[in-house]
């Protein structure tokens, strides 16, 4: 193995948030890929921050029109709420941080699942992510529902102008729900980051809401200046989660996040800190270009490590007591497979504690009546302390009844002139399924089958 060792002359700070080169899942190397799904079975030990992820996301899902705040479906309607985009952003920097801790060199790949969508490709294969189905029981029904967005999909959400209407027509079009339904089991549930494939598809929207921004410069913008989880007080594993504002996240190159791409990465536009790890390392096993501002400052310690090419180009600096290092790994994936994967790591089953949300598989399809020319939806389900029912116009009497499955009625409420319907007395129900009615001025406007939690 080569090693470069720079020592130069400048001086910047700056406090950076990551530091990754992500790929497509096709251009990892063997070893990369090892490390990957070792990852994936270690955080599943011990704290078990894949279920705590999984576990969030379900409970703070979708509580439709409410003061409530949650991650999904926020717009059009309630654009003050909406943090689709950076709530999914800081979720893949969360994860990949803690694969970080284990090995430095890991990154989330992305799956192009425009271009990739057979049930037999090499994203499924039984050494990389296929096996997480039987190890984890995630029931997947790859292929049973759809569509898979197409190029033309993605080309035409990419074009949109208004960061509004791109981050609602992403979030309910085919390229971000496809792969959901598509995939099926958990991942068309809200224990959708319960399965892998969830972090390989969420970093391919991550990297389409990077290059929509680099063409849109300035046009993505949060009015909620907190998310949930990452607002300074959620606890994991004994450590209180940083308070993140959206707007922070905007540029991912100066989170310390690239995105590769037809086997060259561009590393640009990024000061070095070690503000989470000792030596920031970037590995890829392609062309790594390095310059127009990309800094390490004094005291800073980056490591970029590539198989075939570094290029230092304009615009690359580092500073008087820096320790910069560019690697070749000549050694890479020599090592016969099999020695590869004996790393001492468990890959035994593992299955998830049962959770009535991995029974709402519509979750992302929000159901819509229409019935009597009133259009009404409702959410969420599974519930716990409320549900809320939305519907398109104010309804002079309106009554929703609660039933258990034996038709006793268990919970009551009228509105008037209202258009939005929250249960609010159905904490204490228990655990269980439930049918929920609505009746507008007389007549029954829907009836459903709902998940108590």
């Amino acid at each position: 193995m080569k090693y470069y060792v720079f020592f130069v002359l400048a001086f910047l700070a700056f406090e950076i948030h990551a530091q990754s080169i992500r790929k497509n899942y096709q251009e990892m190397t063997v070893a990369e890929k090892s490390a990957l799904v070792n990852a994936f079975y270690q955080l599943r030990t011990g704290p078990d921050l894949i279920s705590d992820l999984a576990n969030f996301h379900s409970d703070n899902f979708n509580f439709g029109i409410s003061p409530q705040p949650d991650i999904h479906f926020n717009l059009p309607d309630e654009p003050e709420r909406q943090i689709f985009f950076a709530w999914h952003r800081m979720q893949m920097l969360e994860l990949e941080r803690a694969m970080q801790a284990i090995d430095p060199n890991i990154s989330i790949p992305w799956w192009d699942s425009s271009t990739d969508q057979s049930p037999t490709s090499p994203l499924w294969a039984p050494d990389f992510m296929g096996q997480f189905n039987t190890a984890w029981a995630l029931n997947r029904n790859l292929g049973g529902n759809g569509p898979l967005p197409t190029p033309t999909v993605i080309s035409t959400v990419q074009n949109t102008g208004d960061f509004l209407v791109y981050s609602n027509d992403m979030e309910r079009g085919a390229t971000h729900r496809g792969a959901h339904v598509w995939t099926g089991g958990a991942m068309s549930t809200p224990l959708s980051p319960r399965d892998p494939i969830f972090y390989l598809h969420h970093t391919y929207i991550d990297k389409l809401w990077a290059d929509w921004e680099h063409l849109h410069q300035g046009e993505s913008s949060f009015i909620i200046s907190s998310m949930l989880r990452y607002d300074g007080t959620y606890v994991f594993d004994g450590s209180t989660l940083p308070s993140v504002d959206p707007n922070d996240l905007i540029t991912s190159n100066t989170l310390g996040v690239f995105y590769a791409e037809n086997q060259m990465a561009e590393l640009f536009g990024y000061t070095v800190n070690n503000a989470y790890n000792p030596v920031e390392s970037f590995y890829y096993q392609y062309t790594i270009e390095v310059g127009n501002g990309f800094m390490v400052p004094s005291g800073a310690n980056c490591k970029i490590e590539s198989v075939n090419e570094i290029r230092l180009v304009p615009g690359f600096e580092t500073a008087a007591g820096a320790l910069f290092v560019g690697s070749i790994d000549t050694d890479n994936d020599i090592l016969p497979k099999a020695l590869l994967l004996n790393t001492g790591i468990a890959r035994s089953q593992n299955p998830f504690e049962y959770d009535a949300a991995i029974l709402d598989v519509n979750a992302y399809d929000l159901v819509e009546f229409m019935v009597n020319n009133i259009a009404i939806t409702y959410s969420p389900n599974p519930f716990t302390d409320i549900i809320g029912i939305q519907m398109d116009k104010r309804i002079r009497t309106s009554t929703v009844l609660m039933y258990n499955l034996s038709g006793k009625i268990v919970a009551s409420k009228s509105f008037n002139n209202k258009a939005y319907l929250e249960m609010d007395n159905v904490t204490d129900l228990p655990i269980g399924f439930y049918v929920i009615e609505v009746i507008a001025d007389g007549e029954t406007v829907l009836r459903e089958k709902v998940i108590k939690k």
